[in-house]
């Protein structure tokens, strides 16, 4: 397959080196509007620095890997649907689930393959935990408890852009709920405070919040997060069912562990997404050739994306609000 990359930097570099990798695919054209940082990459990658116009009329390319700013995702998924090409999109589409709905209709109307990019669900262990909630180890899903904190938060002027702490940070925890849960929620309420940085708080966000999270048949999942983790990265899931619980921890720096008369002591985790999910990124990226190249419709799609989004939407709602959210999906 060959590929476009809408977006030179930080994701844009993760997806680019891992299709330049991949034994079946070639990356050809490299678009970023910040021309020193496309140039740096397709140099190092191979690729060529083109205009949009020039990517998306390349009857040769058959994907599009959109890893620029979240402002572009829609207009980028649109003209990529108009063009013919297969898309797969960081998340989120956009901020504003008006403008996703709008943009979804174009991707149906055009009958192009639309990926998100949620890419815990392609973690070796979260996986393994999945497939094992499937095979009916631990019986009926009662309890899903998700935590997910940053070693420390970003800068405030993203925090400005960035929707906001539930559209920017937990709407990766909202699409695992789902994805676990096996259900859509019915109901959200949040919590939310400002510890880490006031900073934060004046931008209008928050840096600390939980949620919980109901569905009809009385599923509970609960998640917290914080921007702020002295131990490093820390990514865990647990889920309780009838037979029993399911639980996946962190992942280490190394797996030496100390034990002495003082007490045991292992290896913090990994430092941040980047080390933590490399193979999740690689392992999202075949499961996207492979159902363009079989003909399946990929997953997670944008339906998955709109209904983390509306979670996140009802989540910001309910904390603003200090009341439950009922919502239909």
């Amino acid at each position: 397959m060959k590929f476009v990359l809408l977006g030179a930097g930080r994701i844009g570099q993760i997806h680019g080196k891992n299709i330049a990798n991949h034994p079946d695919c070639q990356l050809l054209h490299i678009v970023d509007v910040y021309e020193d940082a496309a140039q740096k990459l397709a140099q190092e990658l191979g690729a060529k620095v083109s205009s949009m116009e020039e990517a998306l009329n390349d009857e040769s390319v058959d994907a599009v890997i959109i890893a620029s700013s979240t402002d572009t995702h829609a207009d980028f998924i649109e003209a990529s649907a108009k063009a013919g090409k297969a898309i797969f999109c960081e998340k989120p589409i956009d901020l504003d689930s008006e403008r996703v709905a709008k943009c979804l209709k174009v991707v149906e109307q055009y009958d192009v393959p639309l990926a998100l990019g949620f890419n815990r669900r392609f973690d070796p262990n979260f996986q393994s935990l999945k497939s094992q909630i499937d095979e009916g180890k631990i019986g009926q899903t009662e309890l899903v408890v998700l935590t997910s904190r940053d070693p420390g938060p970003p800068p405030v002027d993203y925090i400005k852009k960035s929707g906001g702490l539930f559209r920017d940070m937990m709407i990766h925890d909202f699409d695992v709920a789902v994805w676990l849960l096996g259900e859509v929620p019915c109901e959200v309420m949040a919590y939310g405070s400002c510890f880490v940085n006031p900073a934060i708080g004046k931008a209008g966000d928050i840096d600390t919040a939980m949620v919980m999270l109901k569905t009809n048949s009385g599923k509970i999942a609960h998640i917290n997060n914080s921007r702020r983790a002295s131990y490093g990265y820390d990514q865990r899931i647990e889920v309780h069912g009838e037979k029993g619980s399911l639980l996946a921890q962190n992942v280490p720096l190394n797996t030496v562990i100390y034990s002495g008369e003082n007490g045991i002591v292992s290896a913090k985790p990994l430092d941040f997404f980047l080390e933590r999910y490399a193979t999740a990124y690689q392992n999202e990226l075949n499961n996207f050739i492979n159902d363009i190249q079989k003909g399946h419709k990929p997953s997670p799609g944008g339906k998955e994306g709109k209904i983390a989004l509306l979670l996140a939407d009802a989540a910001d709602q309910s904390y603003r609000s200090g009341q439950p959210i009922a919502i239909d999906i």
